[in-house]
């Protein structure tokens, strides 16, 4: 993939107030602790998330979204020309209508923008990019609103639910485990041709790479559940394993098509955990100096992962002007985008 005129024109999430912490997780869990004889300090030793956030009850993700969309459109004069809005979160209000219908009327855009949900795991915010500059790059569209607003605080709490409810053996708990990094944001891009750009851009979509391997679409499934929860199980062990070897095959692809060969000065990656950032940056060869990571105070916030850190290094100002940016995106599937962006000067 090429992109030869496309700009993020604007980039902002919006995180939730509430901050469940992995401690508090576990004194929840405290009975079914005690009975397969798990020490508290298990979940952050082993993936170093010490907190993840929550929207309040009853949040729906069109609300996260359009949060998300208020913040990125603040600075963007006038909603009225937006062609496009897709939601890529993987959560989403209900099957029908489309989340961005919901998202759409909250924000007040025009009858002319188009609107569509995106859906692929962790990966549909990368994929709604890639979407988004292939119809700004064909002329189809001009400019493109992506939103995701992901709520893990169903699937967080149906899980506690259903461990306290039956408590599994040591070896019954692992399915449920990822369950328990899972947390809650949203971020918003505005993405359009540089020369219609009436701001200066965040940065430029340069080229990118995607690689699947369906083999593994199992090792991690998740559904709606009886009451509105939702539940998910995972082969955490199998999926990281699955997980690294396709970043590292997309990984040699991406580099090998690089326009430039230029370094990169960040990589911003899916955030899972500790373990998985680890092995990642050995299977690639990335220094670890150069990557930011959310994932301690964020967790694992599915679709907006990748870009929310994104959008909180340049706010922490890691990021320098006109540097190479690599945005390294996986999900469940199993698939995977990489992106080669750079900041705006």
């Amino acid at each position: 993939m090429r992109f030869g005129r496309t700009v993020l024109g604007a980039l902002a999430h919006a995180l939730p107030e509430e901050v469940i912490t992995s401690a508090e997780i576990e004194e929840r869990l405290a009975p079914v602790y005690g009975r397969i004889g798990l020490s508290p300090g298990r979940l952050e030793l082993m993936t170093g998330i010490r907190e993840r956030r929550a929207w309040a009850e009853g949040t729906r993700p069109s609300a996260a979204s359009t949060a998300a969309g208020e913040a990125v459109l603040a600075g963007w004069p006038g909603r009225d020309s937006l062609d496009l809005l897709v939601h890529a979160a993987v959560s989403r209000d209900r099957l029908e209508p489309a989340t961005a219908a919901y998202v759409h009327e909250a924000l007040g855009l025009p009858a002319h923008t188009q609107i569509f949900d995106l859906s692929n795991a962790c990966l549909g915010f990368l994929n709604a990019l890639v979407v988004a500059a292939g119809q700004i790059e064909s002329g189809l569209a001009r400019r493109v609103l992506v939103v995701a607003g992901e709520n893990g605080r169903p699937l967080l709490e149906h899980t506690l639910a259903t461990l306290l409810a039956d408590p599994p053996s040591r070896k019954g708990i692992k399915p449920y485990f990822a369950n328990l990094t899972i947390g809650s944001a949203a971020v918003a891009a505005v993405l359009c041709a540089e020369e219609d750009c009436p701001v200066p851009p965040v940065g430029r979509l340069e080229y990118g790479v995607a690689g699947t391997d369906g083999r593994y679409a199992r090792l991690c499934e998740g559904d709606s559940a009886e009451g509105g929860g939702l539940m998910m199980q995972t082969d955490s062990e199998a999926l990281l394993e699955a997980g690294i070897g396709l970043a590292a095959s997309t990984w040699d692809r991406f580099r090998a098509a690089d326009p430039s060969g230029e370094p990169f000065g960040h990589t911003i990656t899916h955030q899972v955990g500790r373990t998985h950032q680890r092995r990642l940056h050995e299977a690639l060869g990335l220094d670890p100096e150069r990557d930011y990571a959310t994932y301690p105070f964020l967790g694992n916030v599915g679709s907006v992962a990748c870009p929310v850190t994104l959008s909180l290094a340049r706010e922490a100002g890691v990021l320098a002007p006109g540097e190479r940016v690599a945005l390294l995106g996986i999900g469940s599937g199993l698939s995977s985008v990489m992106l080669g962006i750079r900041t705006g000067d």
